[in-house]
This record gives structure tokens, sequence and C-alpha cells, in this order.
């Protein structure tokens, strides 16, 4: 195999957009996305974190007791970032408040909505989009409120299969 240098990736920049489920899905790394796609503004700068996670059960022969097949029994894929601008969009995700604003919010034990998330990364004239068609947020960070570092509201997605079976798609141009 060649060793290639301009096949080397950085996420040098990007961003997180949003939008109701339902929303017409891009299919490729470069057009334009949907009216209804908000982009939610700045993320801090540890970036995106993919996560693939799956558990398996063992199947051991009666014989001799050796592993003789695995058995995936579960299957999990998640985005995590955390959103470092406080605003009404922010607001809305992070607490569960279809309501919130830039200057109220409230907390209760709604749940969190299903939404499509497109996540898109550059570095240069390289592109690369992931879109996620279900993805809920499953778990939020700890809030730390300090004088040296922007407050932040820790996200994790969890990406949901469509109708085919896909949790996420990811284009590259």
């Amino acid at each position: 195999m060649a060793l290639t240098a301009a096949n080397v990736r950085v996420a040098v920049t990007g961003s997180c957009n949003i939008a109701p489920l339902g929303t017409t899905l891009p299919v490729d790394a470069t057009t334009a996305l949907a009216a209804a796609f908000k982009d939610v503004g700045y993320v801090s700068e540890d970036g995106v974190t993919q996560s693939i996670s799956t558990d398996q059960s063992d199947i051991k022969a009666w014989q001799n007791g050796d592993v003789v097949r695995k058995i995936q029994t579960s299957h999990e894929v998640t985005y995590q970032f955390t959103m470092i601008e406080t605003n009404g969009e922010t607001a809305q995700i992070y607490y569960a408040d279809p309501d919130a604003t830039d200057t109220e919010v409230k907390i209760t034990a709604a749940q969190t909505s299903h939404n499509v998330w497109a996540i898109e990364i550059k570095d240069g004239t390289e592109v690369s989009r992931i879109v996620l068609p279900d993805a809920q947020v499953t778990e939020r960070g700890d809030m730390v409120f300090k004088t040296d570092e922007a407050v932040g509201y820790d996200i994790t997605l969890t990406a949901y299969p469509d109708a085919t079976g896909t949790k996420a798609y990811i284009y590259s141009a």
C-alpha cells in the first residue's frame, strides 16, 4: 500500500446542524442543507467524537466448552460534542425544552426529542458530512460555571436506524 500524505484528514472546522424528524436528508457532502436545518453554533475545541459499540454473546460447545461462535446482541452508534454558545437553540436541545429562549429555560423531566442531524467536517477543500436520519440526545454532561472556561452543553446523540436499517450516512467530497 502506498503512503499518501494527501489522504490524511484533519477535522479543522465544521458545524453541527439539527432539523425536525422527517426533514429531507442530504445525499452527498456538498449540496446545501434543507432550510429546516439550524446550525447549533460553536462547538468546543474537543470537536465531535464518534463511537460505535457492540455487545456479543459467546456460543460454547458442549463437548469442550470452546467458544465456537459469537452472536452480536447489540449495536450502538453515538456522537458526542459540547456546544459552547448559549442561545435558545442550545437550550432547547440540552434541556429538552421546546420553548426555551435566550432568556428563559424550564427544566422539567421531559424526554429529549428525535431529530435529524448533519455534522459537517472541513479540511481546506476536503469536506465530509455525517447524516443521522433519526437521533436523540441520550446523555447530557455536567455543566461547569467557572471563570476560565466557556459554559458548555455536553451532549451525546444516539443514532437510530431508518427504514433501511442505516444509523448514519457518511459522505465525502
